[in-house]
């Protein structure tokens, strides 16, 4: 890998963490405002979760 690679990935990284976090605390400050969101975001969650379990299911 040249430094340049290197630094582009890195730049990449904390480009993502620093959208991963702000994401977060918009999604914290949206759950507290209203407790029915949290309860969809739970719903949302548990059925993501069923279909990457179905996909693993289907490719095994």
């Amino acid at each position: 890998m040249t430094k340049n690679s290197i630094m582009s990935m890195a730049k990449g990284v904390i480009g993502g963490m620093i959208a991963g976090v702000a994401l977060g605390a918009a999604g914290k400050t949206m759950i507290d405002k209203n407790p029915k969101t949290r309860k969809k975001a739970n719903k949302a969650m548990r059925t993501i979760g069923q279909i990457v379990d179905t996909a693993q299911y289907m490719f095994s």
